[in-house]
């Protein structure tokens, strides 16, 4: 099931790549929502306190990544937004 756990988390964590990428590119963050993605950061950074203190690879791994991404895109939603 560990695999599995590797997988669900590399597919949604790689989702966020493009619209990073897309952000750090053309520095538009007009039609994305600060509230979202500030919501949404929190609960990823929620999510890898929960997979650290469980020892979760699958958890740790996926929302490490997830929370640089998504961290990313609100930085600069924040600077150019």
């Amino acid at each position: 099931m560990d695999y599995i756990g590797f997988i669900a988390a590399f597919l949604t964590t790689i989702s966020f790549a493009p619209q990073a990428i897309k952000t750090i590119r053309t520095k538009s963050t007009e039609s994305l929502s600060l509230g979202m993605y500030l919501i949404f950061t929190i609960g990823v950074a929620c999510w890898l306190a929960y997979g650290i203190h469980l020892g979760d690879a699958p958890i740790i791994f996926a929302n490490s990544i997830t929370l640089l991404l998504t961290g990313t895109i609100l930085a600069l939603k924040i600077k150019h937004g």
